[in-house]
């Protein structure tokens, strides 16, 4: 598999792959907010000295006021990429349902585990059935998302029978009612939550754990003694503590997405789901359009499981927003997309 198909960002590679592509690259692959939270360094020997314990607590305690979430409940991890590899070896279910068409990493890792895998449409109808579910909330990358309601219907269910109920909740940010944060530590919820997406920060790394507290324990002792570094406390502290920029920001990206939405309409994509933070744009020849684009120097994300999809993330300013709006225009002709 190429690098850009399992996660996108991988820009390096694009740059070998298309060498006569225009520079510089618009990088439109992720879904990471283009108008990052401007962390104000504080303490400069954030990054000479161990993390301190005051330090982690700080960034704790913020979080979870800001997700309205049980402090004691909350882990602190170095990147929710990590927390989803490590969770197999806390907790050993022999079957589960996987919200179909997902981010991928949740299927791989737990097949490699020789769990009995199960791709659905709507996994939370398999409650009874298996051992645990897995869904991202919203989801990515068509931005489905499930209520509280039924989420909390196949937790008490998966609880029952001694099973889990895993939300990955990377993009709750966009719409906070959405999440189960406010019960952390229920019995059978296991919920993960991601920072770098949505304040824009994603090389800090750092992530949260929200789950009982046994498994609070034995992740955190697979962990270790400093998990998270220093500067990503710190801007983690900054960050969920201020939350007018963050009513602010959620404004701000609705007005950017609503702007993208018009641009993909105006080179006829109408079948466009997603979020705040993507576009997922269902169209016939999508591996086409995807080369047509990087051949332009724009790049977006393809799928290996699909020739019809491709993600795009918000362009950062009006000149981006143009440089792809011209792009769509020379690359598709008309039909280009289904409804």
């Amino acid at each position: 598999m190429n690098d850009d198909l399992q996660h996108g960002g991988a820009l390096d590679a694009m740059q070998r792959m298309f060498p006569q592509a225009p520079t510089p690259w618009l990088d439109l692959s992720t879904g990471i907010n283009p108008f990052s939270y401007q962390v104000r360094i504080a303490n400069v020997d954030s990054a000479r000295h161990l993390p301190t314990r005051e330090s982690y607590r700080r960034c704790q305690n913020d979080m979870a006021e800001a997700l309205l979430a049980p402090q004691q409940y909350l882990l602190l991890a170095p990147g929710s990429e990590l927390l989803i590899r490590l969770l197999p070896t806390v907790i050993r279910p022999k079957s589960i349902a996987i919200l179909e068409r997902s981010y991928g990493d949740h299927s791989r890792v737990w097949q490699a585990e020789g769990c009995d895998v199960v791709e659905h449409r709507d996994p939370l109808e398999l409650a009874d059935r298996v051992n645990a579910v897995v869904v991202c909330n919203p989801n990515n990358p068509d931005g489905r998302s499930f209520g509280r309601e039924a989420l909390e219907t196949a937790r008490s269910a998966l609880a029952d029978r001694g099973g889990w109920l895993i939300i990955d909740e990377a993009y709750a940010d966009l719409d906070p009612a959405l999440s189960l944060a406010p019960v952390g530590g229920s019995p059978g919820l296991i919920i993960l939550r991601s920072f770098g997406k949505f304040f824009g920060l994603a090389g800090l790394r750092l992530a949260a754990l929200l789950a009982p507290q046994a498994l609070i324990d034995a992740m955190s002792q697979r962990l270790g003694v400093w998990p998270v570094s220093g500067p990503a406390l710190e801007a983690g502290a900054q960050a969920y503590a201020d939350l007018e920029w963050q009513r602010a920001i959620r404004e701000r990206l609705a007005r950017t997405r609503q702007r993208l939405d018009e641009i993909l309409a105006n080179a006829g994509f109408y079948n466009v789901t997603g979020t705040d933070l993507f576009a997922l744009v269902h169209t016939n020849g999508a591996m086409a359009l995807w080369q047509r684009l990087a051949e332009q120097g724009i790049y977006v994300r393809r799928f290996a499981w699909s020739d019809e999809h491709v993600r795009i993330g918000l362009p950062q300013n009006r000149e981006a927003e143009d440089r792809l709006e011209r792009a769509l225009q020379i690359v598709t002709e008309p039909p280009c997309s289904s409804e």
